[in-house]
Formats: C-alpha cells, sequence, structure tokens
C-alpha cells in the first residue's frame, strides 16, 4: 500500500478504570499502559487498552475514574508469554487531554485483507464476516487488526478475496468469552473493530489517487 493512503485513526472520549503502569520501553522512550472503559448506547460497556508515552502522562493527574479524550492509533501485539490474549490490541495515544464531555469510540482504517474472510451466524441468527486487515505504518511494519461485519455487508465482504484492500469506520470492542484450557474454564478477552460502514478500495497502478466502491 501507498503510504499515501495509509489511515489508522482512533477517537476514543471514556474513563480510566484503573492507574498508569509501564509496559515497554522503545528508543529511549518509556511506555505506560492502562484500560479505558466505554460505554455503548446499548449500555454494554468496552475496556480498551491505552499506551501512551511517560512524558504525556506526567503533564496529567491521571487515576481512578479520570476521564480523557484520546486521539491516536490501533495497534497490535503478539503476546507470546502464554498469560492473557494472543492477540493483544491497543490504541497508542498521539494526543490525549482531561474531558468530560459524551463517550468516544470512533476507529478509521485502510488495510488489506490477509486471511480469507470467514461467514458465520451468531446464536440469534445473525450473519457476521470475520476479517482480518494487515493495516500499514509508515515506516515498514503492519498491524494485525480483527474486524467484523455484519447483516448484508458480512454477505457482501465475505466474497472478498486475500489482498482486496478496504476501507472502514466502526469501533473497537471488547468481548469476553471461555475458553477450555486443560479442562479448565479461563476467562478471556478478545479485541476487534465492528464495522459501520466499509469499502473496497481500487488502488490505480497509474498514479496515487484513491478509488472507493462502497457497499
Amino acid at each position: 500500500m501507498d503510504d499515501t493512503i495509509v489511515v489508522n485513526k482512533a477517537e476514543l472520549r471514556g474513563t480510566v478504570c484503573c492507574r498508569p503502569v509501564f509496559s515497554h520501553e522503545s528508543r529511549g522512550e518509556r511506555f505506560l499502559t492502562f484500560p479505558m472503559e466505554i460505554q455503548r448506547l446499548s449500555g454494554a460497556v468496552d475496556t480498551i487498552n491505552i499506551l501512551a508515552r511517560e512524558w504525556q502522562l506526567a503533564e496529567l493527574s491521571i487515576g481512578d475514574e479520570t476521564k480523557l479524550h484520546i486521539f491516536g492509533e490501533l495497534r497490535s501485539f503478539n503476546n507470546k508469554s502464554g498469560n492473557g490474549s494472543k492477540l493483544v490490541i491497543s490504541v497508542l495515544a498521539r494526543e490525549l487531554e482531561l474531558d468530560y464531555g459524551e463517550e468516544v469510540n470512533t476507529i478509521e482504517l485502510t488495510g488489506t485483507i490477509c486471511k480469507t474472510p470467514t461467514l458465520r451466524s451468531t446464536p440469534m441468527g445473525r450473519e457476521i464476516c470475520d476479517l482480518m486487515l494487515a493495516v500499514n505504518r509508515r515506516y515498514g511494519r503492519s498491524d494485525y487488526i480483527p474486524c467484523i461485519t455484519w447483516g448484508l455487508r458480512a454477505r457482501e465482504s465475505s466474497e472478498w478475496d486475500v489482498g482486496d484492500t478496504v476501507h472502514l469506520i466502526g469501533r473497537t470492542q471488547s468481548r469476553k468469552y471461555i475458553k477450555n484450557i486443560s479442562g479448565d474454564s479461563i476467562e478471556k478477552t478478545a479485541y476487534e473493530v465492528s464495522v459501520i460502514e466499509i469499502s473496497l478500495v481500487d488502488i490505480p497502478q497509474s498514479d496515487n489517487q484513491v478509488k472507493y466502491k462502497c457497499l
């Protein structure tokens, strides 16, 4: 994918539910992580992992029940420790500020389908399609983001191919599930993007124009 169409934007406004703790150090910068809760219109609550540079948080007074407004990007990490989710999805904060306005959870991505789409149905009979997107960064790496489409969009997106590029708008959601490990039932959390709008992207070979094929 050409760098001119890299799109990975996240906007969140929600409540910090635990104090930030050290995550890792990269290129001489320390990163902290903390969970943020965002309520859906249905009343359900999504818990989203946030990554921020230590100096960003030092400028704010962060504690339990603090409300933040964050602009950033979705990031994926392959957890090989055996503890928790195998694929960890976080929002890397580029900008953050104290803000007690209405809760927001919006994601915009342009990425390439990197796994054959899977169409399935919920126990209530609603159709869902699982998509795995490779979303490029500007310096040669990619984030792998699981996404789900619903209903008509699920049926249409199930016919797309590995290598197709899509543009989408949705929200990041967390979902609890039970996994049986050596006879024990262990509760785990999956993270994914629930898609609201999605379209195929046609990338002409002759120029950098981007054309959308809307559903």
